[in-house]
């Protein structure tokens, strides 16, 4: 090592020796603090840390003590039931949240350490994976380095004293203990808690072979992995990857395993109901947890994702990449439409600025060729959506077809006479909309999926497509009703004759408003 070198070696050594002294001394600074902390506050601080969600506020400021505590209703609710766990009340626990719920912070960090030390039960043992053996074992010394601290010891210290120190493998003086795995090397060692914390990665669930071998494993050797299959626990938490993923095999198995399933956004037909719990969100859309994720980075990020990773990851209802009813692929974009034919611009609607869409989709047909020309999406309330429906109409032309749905009751009526007015001296057909979406859907598919329906290019496309191939499991599915009922009345109008012929249309009768 020549001179310039070994100058250069030693100020990076003096450097970082420096750096190293700095950050013993800030340590010892917190721990003199916890300590001078712990006994004033002591019996105070035990009081509070009776619940886990107690004790992970009080805890956080050892494992994070340069992020501020942010909790909401949602993490309080999976504290609670794995608290449940630890009381008996169940002991099969499957949780299903989006990214940063701080998840395996509670569950495989703060979860153990909670019942060592105030929840009383040291000699508890536990096995815990995720598909990544270096998370286990990340999470695994985060809850070793918590269990040494200078706080968690001035409280707990006279019960839980560490015997074995090591990463991924510790035990205390009570024999309870914990060992860190990749989800993969499962096969060996038991425990009383069984932990899986995203047993797979987002690129893994999308491999058959892979994520066949994960839920295989999950299958064949997880479940034999606790030291008493009538009182351990098993916690699986993750976030949705795939239809067929862990979770996917649980609940279409029905394993019995109690379901907390908290999507990013409210859907009330979703609404998750356990023992101990229901979603208390009433607005559609309505957010989880806006104290870390508020509604402009929720939106910022749905628009990196895209449809298919915002329904897994998410919402927790994973779709298939490919396709659901309908495939991406069969859909041919065209620059330009044939003359002729005749037309139809179909609306599904909604009544707010933060609910469904309402979504108008316009198609032709010309020979035995559906093409969607044009697609109107917006969110307004009753009078502003009115006024635009009214407005495309004059766009579109008389040559084209409305067609409107009829809400139930005396309200649609009301709907129906105020539409129809509106749009007077149009074609149109306002009628109640019946039968499950996927069967009035069927009729558009099987025309698709042998290339009779094709797009004309415009910036449209991309949302329509993501809907449409997404269908029936994505967040939305207006601009696929809408598509569907324009297509079934484009069939009808075929079969009475209808023609369209530059300007002029014929029909059965003008204003047709139905039954």
């Amino acid at each position: 090592m020549n001179s310039v070198s070994s100058r250069s070696f030693s100020a990076k050594s003096a450097f970082l020796s420096r750096i190293a002294a700095e950050d013993n001394r800030r340590q010892a600074e917190r721990d003199e603090q916890d300590r001078q902390i712990v006994q004033r506050e002591g019996e105070a601080i035990k009081e509070r840390c009776k619940t886990l969600r107690g004790f992970a506020r009080e805890a956080w400021h050892v494992l994070e003590p340069t992020t501020p505590y942010k909790s909401g209703w949602a993490t309080d609710a999976i504290d609670e039931h794995l608290e449940a766990v630890s009381r008996g009340q169940f002991n099969r626990l499957l949780i299903n949240v989006p990214p940063g719920m701080r998840k395996s912070l509670g569950a495989c960090v703060l979860w153990p350490a909670w019942e060592w030390g105030p929840f009383g039960s040291p000699g508890l043992r536990y096995l815990t994976a995720s598909w990544n053996e270096d998370y286990a074992i990340r999470d695994s010394r985060k809850t070793r380095d918590l269990i040494e601290s200078q706080w968690y010891q001035g409280l707990w210290g006279s019960t839980v004293q560490l015997t074995r120190r090591g990463e991924d493998d510790f035990e205390n003086s009570a024999h309870g203990g914990r060992v860190a795995k990749n989800m993969l090397g499962l096969t060996s060692g038991r425990g009383d808690r069984v932990i899986i914390d995203d047993p797979h990665s987002t690129e893994t669930a999308e491999s058959d072979t892979e994520r066949k071998r994960t839920v295989r494993v999950f299958r064949e050797s997880v479940t034999t992995r606790v030291n008493d299959p009538a009182t351990s626990a098993m916690i699986v938490i993750m976030q949705r990857l795939h239809e067929q993923d862990v979770s996917g095999t649980i609940l279409a198995e029905k394993f019995g395993y109690v379901h907390l399933m908290l999507p990013m956004e409210f859907e009330a037909k979703r609404r998750c109901v356990t023992p101990i719990f229901r979603d208390p969100r009433t607005k559609e859309n309505e957010l989880l947890f806006p104290e870390r994720f508020p509604r402009e980075a929720v939106d910022r990020d749905k628009k990196l994702l895209g449809e298919y990773a915002v329904a897994g990851q998410l919402q927790q209802r994973p779709a298939p990449r490919e396709g659901g009813e309908f495939k991406r692929g069969w859909f041919e974009v065209v620059d330009a439409v044939p003359a002729g034919g005749i037309e139809c611009r179909a609306w599904d609607l909604g009544a707010s600025t933060d609910g469904d869409w309402s979504v108008g989709v316009k198609m032709r047909k010309v020979g035995g060729v559906y093409y969607i020309i044009h697609i109107e999406r917006f969110r307004y309330t009753p009078g502003p959506r009115d006024q635009m429906i009214k407005n495309t109409a004059t766009s579109d032309g008389k040559r084209c077809r409305i067609r409107l749905p009829q809400d139930p009751g005396q309200a649609g009526k009301s709907q129906k006479m105020t539409l129809a007015t509106l749009i007077d001296g149009y074609d149109f057909l306002i009628l109640p909309v019946t039968g499950e979406k996927p069967v009035r859907a069927r009729g558009l598919r099987a025309q698709a999926e042998v290339g009779n329906v094709k797009l004309l290019r415009g910036d449209w496309n991309e949302p329509f497509l993501e809907e449409i191939s997404m269908f029936p499991g994505g967040s939305y599915d207006d601009q696929v009703d809408a598509a569907a009922d324009a297509y079934n009345d484009l069939v009808a109008m075929s079969g009475t004759g209808a023609v369209l012929t530059g300007a002029t249309v014929v029909t059965r009768a003008k204003g047709d408003m139905g039954s």
